[in-house]
């Protein structure tokens, strides 16, 4: 049997032979032309003249492949790029008078400026704790006497207060945590119900904190501003909570949570932070269970950006990062919206987050955002009784900036159920079309799609497996985070390879299979068909297992559900290659979105690989989100390249892009790091410890630098740039030392301290002080079958923070502590050594505790607990010694240090 390109083969002369060859020229020409029912007039029809006749059965050329493709690339760029970028034109002080009540950008970048000129902002320094304060009470105190004292009352406080918490694998402690809290109240409002709005402005050490989180700080100031000059009261009162010490972690917000006379009343948050700085913020959290909060962020937000994909990777812990909405969600609860600045994360936490990369326009974009939210929610009925409007999950997104869509979870679930399985049935509904104008059995079409449905799985998975391997090969030579200074490498090294992984199963089978009753034009179309039913497939099994970003399936079902439908409604379904016009017309919706919203997730989350940490190759995720972005966006548009005549010439010509790509990446381009814009994260700790053993004498006592390496290039970047002869892993200490001997820092630390890296040097650090540990007494307890004692202990002239690490020997069982219980009441969680971290702001009076115990023997008069006390001098005014100046100095340009002298001390009791 002769085979044609895309048009229908021969197969038989018409079974109504008293039909003329005249008759069945002129149906041909009808059917091609849409003027005849299929159904009705095919089978007079011989399918070698409908070829002939049917100039739009022919496949197109194969040098229009190409352009069909760079059309799809230059649609990206000419719509979704700009759109993401675009940020509206900052308001000046000179236009306020023709613009009331309007976000006023330039006022808030002066406030901006002099907090940039103020440096580094780090919990428990002098500038933190009293000339920061100072500075925001100033502020205030300027809104107050613009304020209308006839409408509105306000309230200010500077709380300090201490207390605890378990958060992640130590106890949170604190104590003389700052918060400024300023209340503003309608004086024609009784509602008890605030609306709580939280920012922070402290910083990491060698960070000034502009971006985070001093942009929304000032926005927060200007807000108050606005709302209190405003001529139109608000129902509910607004709590503005500027917390001191969010870095510590979450001392500040705990604090107001648990311990302000307001925080019972807070009903609804709006949390502002930043893993960037400049750009637009993200609404990457929201509720939970409330969606009438997304209802108020789609009425007033002016420049929506926002999906449920980021709060739910964001909730399993894929990003390196967290916010206070947790612990205003976790020990309230209160509900609320988190929204972050995301947009150059890579001078997040360093010294290059400053005032000269945070535009005017990127101000203007957040206080617009943050004003008419406060706004609306201010004035929402559901503030009298949140309870009652608790309904559950949301899911929501923004389409291209231009709008925001949101529906609750309920209804996602039935959308995406009723969309899939009508995309199902309205694709059998076509394959049953195919049959009768092809007068085939229904059969015939089934067997083809069930053999295309099988391709289309074995496309999904080499368009997910190609990226994947890729990365594993990349990260097998050493080569990852390639693209971390030039993220254009990831379209050679992951999207290329997911489009021909995508293309490749469809395209060989429809260039070798041997001659065939159906015609390439239906054969091309059942593999979209096969597609779609593999999407709506997928999309049904994460509704059932509640992942809400099914929303992605169920669009791309939707919008393919719509094409088919025109084209079986117009009867293009049958004329040639017409169909796929209108496919890919319906598919320009879905294609902007996904493409801007991936590229938005990219531009978040390849900064994030450089503090992604030593265990797990940042490459899989990144291309894991090539591979769903070019999935989703090309998965119906990527087998039409089968139009074209030589489709595997254009699979090739893909390849080599891909290739040259790969040369590329391994050249100096592909080095991740650059000075100032791109910088490699080097946190270390200058440490001198002690080992005290159990009758006080000393059995180790070193200095050297404590490395932990925050991606997956390891100190491998350093090695040929500066001396690091000695540098070893601490293996050995972990198997006789808790916490491998090391004064880790936070539970990140401690999570990573087994590979981290110790450099031994041979001057002793010269650190600017010790916390001096006491011994106060011990008490027996008890005796005989239940013996235990206490051990009382007092730790003073230490710094800011601190860390203490409890491990009771062998035959010791923990029963009691002074710190919180929460930790030895779930052992199945919270298993020795413990770890319980110390932070203070404004008081630095001495801690005192205890730990009661119990012993097998009964016998306390030997060892019982070993204690480690660590102290973290983290403030840039803490001395560095001549040795560890000259260490720094000597580091390469593209590495960024956060360092800090740090002492441990380990003794035995």
């Amino acid at each position: 049997m002769e085979k044609h390109n895309g048009g229908f083969e021969e197969d038989k002369l018409s079974e109504h032979s008293e039909t003329s060859y005249t008759e069945n020229k002129k149906n041909t020409l009808q059917l091609v032309t849409g003027g005849i029912d299929p159904e009705e007039g095919c089978s007079n029809v011989t399918l070698i003249e409908l070829k002939q006749k049917s100039r739009f059965s022919e496949q197109l050329e194969w040098y229009y492949s190409p352009a069909y493709l760079l059309f799809w690339v230059g649609l990206f760029f000419a719509v979704c790029y700009p759109l993401f970028n675009h940020l509206p034109t900052g308001v000046k002080i000179e236009e306020e008078a023709n613009l009331p009540g309007t976000f006023v950008a330039q006022r808030a970048e002066s406030i901006l400026i002099r907090l940039d000129l103020m440096g580094p902002k780090i919990a428990g320094d002098y500038v933190t704790e009293v000339e920061m304060v100072q500075f925001l009470l100033g502020e205030i105190s300027k809104v107050r006497d613009e304020m209308r004292s006839d409408l509105y009352d306000m309230e200010v406080d500077v709380q300090r207060s201490s207390g605890s918490f378990l958060h992640w694998q130590m106890i949170n402690m604190y104590q003389g945590i700052q918060n400024v809290v300023v209340k503003l109240s309608s004086k024609s409002s009784n509602s008890t119900s605030y609306l709580l709005v939280n920012s922070h402005y402290d910083s990491k050490p060698s960070s000034v904190g502009t971006g985070d989180a001093e942009l929304m700080v000032v926005t927060m100031l200007e807000t108050l501003r606005l709302m209190a000059t405003s001529e139109e009261p608000f129902l509910h009162p607004i709590v503005f909570l500027f917390n001191g010490a969010e870095e510590q972690p979450f001392h500040g917000s705990h604090s107001f949570i648990s311990n302000h006379r307001w925080s019972a009343n807070c009903k609804a948050l709006v949390n502002l932070d930043s893993a960037g700085a400049g750009g637009r913020e993200i609404l990457f959290q929201g509720g939970p269970n409330h969606p009438w909060l997304m209802k108020q962020y789609k009425k007033s937000a002016k420049h929506p950006f926002a999906t449920t994909m980021a709060e739910e990777i964001f909730q399993a812990d894929l990003i390196p990062s967290d916010t206070d909405f947790r612990i205003f969600r976790d020990f309230g609860p209160v509900p609320g919206l988190d929204m972050a600045g995301c947009y150059n994360g890579f001078v997040y936490h360093t010294k290059f987050d400053r005032y000269k990369v945070i535009s005017r326009g990127a101000l203007q974009n957040t206080g617009d955002n943050v004003l008419s939210l406060v706004r609306s929610i201010s004035n929402a009925e559901e503030m009298y009784d949140t309870e009652a409007h608790s309904e559950g999950h949301s899911v929501f997104f923004d389409y291209l900036g231009l709008f925001f869509v949101y529906y609750t979870e309920s209804t996602g679930t039935a959308l995406n159920i009723s969309f899939s399985l009508g995309a199902i049935l309205v694709i059998c509904l076509s394959l049953w079309r195919m049959a009768r104008v092809t007068d085939r059995r229904l059969g015939t079409y089934a067997r083809a799609f069930g053999l295309q449905f099988l391709l289309a799985i074995l496309g999904f998975l080499l368009a997910l497996g190609f990226p994947l391997l890729m990365s594993v090969f990349y990260d097998a030579g050493d080569r990852t985070m390639t693209y971390f200074s030039n993220s254009w490498l990831v379209i050679g090294l992951f999207i290329c390879p997911s489009i021909i992984g995508l293309v490749l199963p469809a395209t060989l089978y429809l260039s070798l299979r041997p001659s065939e009753k159906i015609p390439h034009t239906y054969h091309l179309q059942i593999v979209g068909h096969a597609y779609c039913v593999f999407m709506a497939v997928l999309c049904i099994l994460l509704t059932i297992v509640g992942i809400r970003t099914a929303y992605l399936f169920m669009m791309c079902v939707f919008f393919y559900l719509g094409a088919l439908i025109i084209n079986l409604a117009t009867r293009l379904h049958d004329k040639g290659y017409l169909w796929a016009l209108v496919l890919c017309v319906c598919q320009i919706l879905p294609y902007l979105y996904f493409t801007y919203l991936f590229h938005a997730l990219l531009v978040i989350t390849i900064p994030m690989t450089s503090r992604k940490g030593m265990d797990a190759n940042p490459d899989l995720l990144i291309s894991l989100e090539c591979a769903l972005g070019s999935i989703l966006a090309m998965v119906f548009l990527a087998p039409l390249l089968n139009l074209f005549r030589r489709p595997k010439a254009m699979v090739g010509g893909l390849t080599l892009v891909m290739f040259i790509f790969c040369m590329i990446s391994v050249s100096d381009v592909g080095f991740p790091y650059r000075p100032t814009t791109n910088v490699m994260r080097l946190h270390f700790l200058e440490v001198h410890r002690k080992f005290y053993e159990f009758d006080g004498s000393i059995s180790l006592e070193d200095s050297g630098y404590y490395f932990d390496l925050q991606d997956r290039r390891f100190e491998n970047p350093l090695l040929d740039k500066i001396n690091l002869t000695g540098i070893t892993r601490v293996d050995d200490y972990c198997e006789t030392e808790m916490f491998c001997g090391l004064p880790c820092f936070n539970h990140r630390w401690c999570s990573a301290v087994k590979d981290a890296r110790w450099l031994p040097r041979d001057e002793p650090v010269d650190l600017p002080g010790t916390p001096v540990l006491q011994f106060l007494n011990k008490t027996v307890l008890g005796t005989g079958s239940a013996p235990r004692a206490r051990y009382y202990f007092e730790v003073s002239s230490g710094p800011p923070r601190m860390s203490f690490f409890v491990q009771p020997r062998d035959g010791v069982r923990m029963l009691s502590w002074s710190f919180l219980k929460g930790m030895l009441d779930n052992p199945s969680v919270y298993k020795p050594p413990y770890h319980i971290f110390f932070g203070y702001g404004s008081d630095n009076s001495p801690v005192e505790f205890f730990f009661e115990m119990t012993k097998d023997d009964g016998n306390f008069d030997g060892p019982v607990v070993e204690l480690g006390i660590s102290g973290h001098y983290m403030s840039h005014l803490s001395k560095r010694d001549a040795t560890t100046r000259k260490f720094i100095e000597d580091l390469p340009d593209f590495a960024h240090p956060m360092e800090w002298p740090s002492s441990y001390e380990r003794y035995i009791f």
